[in-house]
């Protein structure tokens, strides 16, 4: 269903996301897409791609979660996050099955280390595919502090635990409306 879903996406995500990596190569120059390790579905990392959206600084190595009005998202960046449309080149990710269109958000390997040493049961949200959206981005939104992501991760347990058809159309549903509304950007 995933891919049968990706695939009808796929014309209207070539030609939205063609634009926006446009701007992007335009507004701050190559690359375009952005490539990071992520953890999926029983802890296995895969390679996720996004559009850029922040200009190049030096982290040291260290990975962090990008937090509101973060200093590194351009001006473009700042619109293809609050419509999603930095997501797009994720429907790959979904066709080669290393996501699904609805889960938990899939997060950086350094991340998830610290969160399972700080945060009990964070290991459980990685027992389902992880995805595009989910019932913790329509619910809860970005999450950028160990707090943030202690009640975000309520949110996608409830999701493990309520894994369903049901649930899922009412993630596409809400999903829908943040994408209308721009709602929970960063």
């Amino acid at each position: 269903m995933d891919i049968v879903a990706a695939l009808m996406m796929m014309p209207i995500a070539l030609m939205l996301g063609g634009l926006a990596a446009i701007g992007v190569a335009i507004t701050m120059g190559r690359p375009v897409i952005f490539t990071q390790d992520r953890v999926g579905r029983g802890g296995r990392i895969f390679r996720m791609y996004k559009l850029r959206t922040m200009s190049a600084h030096n982290s040291n190595g260290k990975q962090t979660a990008t937090s509101k009005s973060d200093c590194r998202v351009t001006p473009l960046g700042r619109v293809l996050r609050r419509y999603r449309i930095d997501e797009l080149p994720q429907l790959y990710n979904i066709l080669r099955g290393d996501m699904s269109l609805i889960g938990p958000r899939p997060e950086q390997p350094q991340l998830v280390a610290e969160y399972q040493k700080m945060i009990p049961h964070y290991d459980l949200r990685h027992s389902v595919q992880p995805g595009l959206s989910g019932w913790a981005q329509v619910s809860f939104g970005y999450a950028s502090t160990v707090e943030e992501t202690r009640a975000k991760l309520t949110y996608d347990l409830f999701y493990v635990k309520e894994f369903g058809l049901a649930l899922d159309l009412e993630i596409v549903v809400a999903t829908i409306w943040t994408l209308a509304t721009g709602r929970n950007a960063r």
